[in-house]
Protein backbone atom coordinates (compact mmCIF):
# COMPACT_ATOMS: atom_id res chain seq x y z
CA UNK A 1 0.00 0.00 0.00
CA UNK A 2 2.68 2.37 1.19
CA UNK A 3 4.53 2.06 -2.22
CA UNK A 4 1.30 2.74 -4.65
CA UNK A 5 -0.20 5.48 -2.02
CA UNK A 6 3.22 7.42 -2.15
CA UNK A 7 3.41 7.93 -5.84
CA UNK A 8 0.01 8.72 -6.41
CA UNK A 9 -0.09 11.46 -3.95
CA UNK A 10 2.92 13.11 -5.45
CA UNK A 11 2.28 12.17 -8.96
CA UNK A 12 3.67 15.45 -11.18
CA UNK A 13 1.33 15.36 -14.43
CA UNK A 14 4.34 15.73 -17.42
CA UNK A 15 3.14 19.50 -18.17
CA UNK A 16 5.36 22.47 -17.58
CA UNK A 17 1.76 24.05 -17.22
CA UNK A 18 1.27 24.22 -13.15
CA UNK A 19 4.93 25.55 -13.12
CA UNK A 20 3.07 29.04 -14.16
CA UNK A 21 0.67 28.70 -11.40
CA UNK A 22 2.69 27.40 -8.46
CA UNK A 23 5.57 30.02 -8.50
CA UNK A 24 3.25 33.23 -8.45
CA UNK A 25 -0.04 31.87 -6.15
CA UNK A 26 2.77 29.52 -3.60
CA UNK A 27 4.36 33.31 -3.07
CA UNK A 28 0.99 34.96 -2.70
CA UNK A 29 0.26 32.21 -0.68
CA UNK A 30 3.23 32.37 1.58
CA UNK A 31 3.44 36.31 1.91
CA UNK A 32 -0.38 36.19 3.41
CA UNK A 33 0.61 33.33 5.47
CA UNK A 34 3.59 35.39 6.72
CA UNK A 35 1.34 38.26 7.68
CA UNK A 36 -0.85 36.22 10.08
CA UNK A 37 1.99 34.48 11.59
CA UNK A 38 4.93 36.72 11.68
CA UNK A 39 3.27 40.35 11.23
CA UNK A 40 5.81 40.62 7.83
CA UNK A 41 4.21 42.70 5.30
CA UNK A 42 2.20 44.80 6.99
CA UNK A 43 0.13 41.79 8.95
CA UNK A 44 -0.83 41.71 12.51
CA UNK A 45 0.64 38.32 13.99
CA UNK A 46 -0.89 35.47 15.05
CA UNK A 47 -2.46 37.58 18.31
CA UNK A 48 -3.92 40.47 16.23
CA UNK A 49 -5.05 38.05 13.29
CA UNK A 50 -6.63 35.62 16.07
CA UNK A 51 -8.30 38.48 17.56
CA UNK A 52 -9.93 39.27 14.67
CA UNK A 53 -10.68 36.31 13.51
CA UNK A 54 -12.57 35.46 16.83
CA UNK A 55 -14.54 38.49 16.50
CA UNK A 56 -15.97 37.27 13.09
CA UNK A 57 -17.20 34.04 14.85
CA UNK A 58 -14.17 32.08 13.90
CA UNK A 59 -13.40 30.66 17.60
CA UNK A 60 -10.77 30.10 18.96
CA UNK A 61 -9.32 32.63 16.79
CA UNK A 62 -5.27 32.16 17.88
CA UNK A 63 -6.46 28.54 16.58
CA UNK A 64 -7.87 29.50 13.49
CA UNK A 65 -5.36 32.13 12.66
CA UNK A 66 -2.49 29.59 13.30
CA UNK A 67 -4.34 27.02 10.73
CA UNK A 68 -4.94 29.63 8.07
CA UNK A 69 -1.72 31.38 8.74
CA UNK A 70 0.25 27.58 8.30
CA UNK A 71 -1.84 26.70 5.60
CA UNK A 72 -1.59 29.38 3.76
CA UNK A 73 2.54 30.42 4.86
CA UNK A 74 3.59 26.40 4.22
CA UNK A 75 1.26 25.34 1.68
CA UNK A 76 2.67 28.54 -0.38
CA UNK A 77 5.94 27.39 0.22
CA UNK A 78 5.12 23.94 -0.87
CA UNK A 79 3.61 24.95 -4.29
CA UNK A 80 7.02 27.10 -4.80
CA UNK A 81 8.92 24.12 -4.32
CA UNK A 82 6.96 21.56 -6.06
CA UNK A 83 6.85 19.58 -2.83
CA UNK A 84 3.56 17.85 -2.00
CA UNK A 85 1.56 19.75 -4.25
CA UNK A 86 -1.89 17.84 -4.61
CA UNK A 87 -1.93 18.12 -0.40
CA UNK A 88 -0.98 21.04 0.09
CA UNK A 89 -3.18 22.99 -2.69
CA UNK A 90 -5.90 20.94 -1.04
CA UNK A 91 -5.22 22.29 1.80
CA UNK A 92 -4.98 26.07 0.51
CA UNK A 93 -8.44 25.29 -1.70
CA UNK A 94 -9.83 24.74 1.86
CA UNK A 95 -8.69 27.87 3.39
CA UNK A 96 -9.68 30.02 0.76
CA UNK A 97 -13.39 28.46 1.13
CA UNK A 98 -13.41 29.21 4.73
CA UNK A 99 -12.34 32.79 3.79
CA UNK A 100 -14.66 33.35 1.02
CA UNK A 101 -17.73 31.96 3.07
CA UNK A 102 -16.87 33.72 6.21
CA UNK A 103 -15.58 37.04 5.64
CA UNK A 104 -16.40 37.64 1.55
CA UNK A 105 -19.34 36.21 0.55
CA UNK A 106 -21.81 38.89 1.57
CA UNK A 107 -19.87 42.27 0.06
CA UNK A 108 -20.14 40.92 -3.30
CA UNK A 109 -18.07 39.83 -5.85
CA UNK A 110 -15.47 42.68 -6.35
CA UNK A 111 -11.87 42.45 -4.44
CA UNK A 112 -12.55 47.23 -4.10
CA UNK A 113 -15.53 46.20 -1.55
CA UNK A 114 -13.75 43.29 0.23
CA UNK A 115 -16.08 40.74 -2.05
CA UNK A 116 -14.46 36.80 -2.80
CA UNK A 117 -12.91 37.59 -6.79
CA UNK A 118 -9.47 37.31 -5.16
CA UNK A 119 -10.16 34.43 -2.99
CA UNK A 120 -12.03 33.12 -5.88
CA UNK A 121 -9.10 33.21 -8.28
CA UNK A 122 -6.68 31.79 -5.38
CA UNK A 123 -9.78 28.68 -4.77
CA UNK A 124 -9.40 28.06 -8.45
CA UNK A 125 -5.90 27.74 -8.87
CA UNK A 126 -5.71 25.76 -5.82
CA UNK A 127 -8.30 23.15 -7.34
CA UNK A 128 -6.16 23.32 -10.66
CA UNK A 129 -3.32 22.26 -8.74
CA UNK A 130 -4.60 19.14 -6.33
CA UNK A 131 -5.90 18.07 -10.24
CA UNK A 132 -2.60 18.16 -12.43
CA UNK A 133 -0.46 17.78 -9.85
CA UNK A 134 2.63 19.96 -9.69
CA UNK A 135 3.97 19.36 -13.16
CA UNK A 136 7.14 18.62 -14.94
CA UNK A 137 9.48 21.49 -12.98
CA UNK A 138 9.19 20.24 -9.19
CA UNK A 139 10.11 18.30 -6.45
CA UNK A 140 7.45 16.18 -6.78
CA UNK A 141 8.54 15.00 -10.19
CA UNK A 142 12.06 14.70 -9.19
CA UNK A 143 11.13 12.24 -5.95
CA UNK A 144 8.71 10.18 -8.53
CA UNK A 145 11.36 9.60 -11.10
CA UNK A 146 14.05 8.84 -8.53
CA UNK A 147 11.81 6.19 -7.15
CA UNK A 148 11.43 4.85 -10.16
CA UNK A 149 7.69 5.01 -10.22
CA UNK A 150 6.75 7.44 -12.97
Amino acid sequence: MTRSFIPRLLAPGSSWGPLALRIPVGLIFAAHGAQKLFGWFGGYGLEGTGQWMGSIGLAPGYLMALLAGSAEFFGGVALVLGLLVRPAAAALAFAMLVAIFAVHIDKGLFVANNGYEFGLALLAVAVSLVVSGAGRASLDAALVSRSGQR
